[in-house]
């Protein structure tokens, strides 16, 4: 039997193979992951039941939340992946924010297929996301609560940004937050491409009790036009094994939880 650390791993890399297949049978499943034919049964299943895919006869086939996102935001990347898996092991499941991006969209699925999550209605975890993307996925999750916020859309990331997010923002309160980063360093804190985005994210970073930074070892000690949050508001980042010793250091010694996976 498979651990259940193991299932969102899995599920991912199914919703990537019917991202590129649109139909995927037990048996080619099975031996694409190398499980047994029932977990890939109980996974379909799974999946179905959370109106990822839908079930048939000895398969599945996909909906339009397994395949109409551009390929980055299917999976595939073994470091992203590690990173997001062990960022969500560490949230604690109440009130969660998620920026936009990859690696948060990865973040969100891995929340999403925990084994412990409460199931009983009026106990569900909620998301709460400026990510159009995120929210589409998750809404579709019975077990979860979902709030988008509103505000004008980015295509490239599927963000909402703009007043209307921010005001939206100044009436809640995160529990937790992973944040998505372009760039991030001792010196420069969390940092990010676009201007608009930025503005939110920093009010997402205001409205929590704790900041997780979930970030491949590509985005340490490098810099981006706008900054989020300086290093100091960030609990934890959560990065690769790859990363830069110095640079982490650097963030270590600004009293930074650094956890390399």
């Amino acid at each position: 039997m498979t651990a259940p650390a193991d299932r969102p791993r899995r599920w991912n890399r199914l919703l990537a193979l019917l991202a590129d297949t649109g139909r995927l049978s037990v048996e080619e499943a099975a031996d694409r992951l190398g499980v047994s034919p029932a977990t890939i049964r109980r996974d379909f299943t799974a999946l179905a039941d959370q109106q990822l895919a839908t079930r048939t006869h000895g398969g599945i086939v996909a909906t339009a939340v397994a395949y109409d996102l551009p390929a980055r935001y299917r999976g595939g990347d073994e470091a992203k992946q590690r990173v997001a898996e062990h960022a969500a092991a560490l949230v604690d499941m109440t009130v969660v924010g998620l920026n936009g991006g990859t690696t948060t969209t990865a973040v969100a699925r891995a929340l999403a297929g925990r084994p412990d999550l409460p199931t009983s209605a009026g106990r569900q975890p909620t998301i709460v996301t400026n990510a159009l993307n995120i929210a589409g996925e998750m809404v579709l999750r019975p077990h979860l609560r979902t709030i988008c916020l509103g505000g004008m859309a980015r295509r490239e990331s599927y963000e909402l940004h703009g007043p209307l997010a921010e005001r939206a923002l100044a009436e809640l309160h995160l529990d937790t937050l992973v944040l998505g980063v372009d760039a991030i360093s001792a010196a420069g804190g969390a940092q990010c491409r676009h201007l608009g985005e930025s503005g939110v994210n920093a009010e997402m970073v205001r409205r929590a009790n704790r900041v997780i930074v979930a970030a491949t070892a590509d985005k340490l000690g490098r810099t981006a036009l706008a900054r989020i949050c300086p290093i100091e508001d960030i609990d934890v980042l959560v990065t690769d094994t790859a990363a830069d010793r110095a640079a982490v250091a650097e963030i270590r010694a600004a009293g930074v939880r650094v956890d390399l996976v």
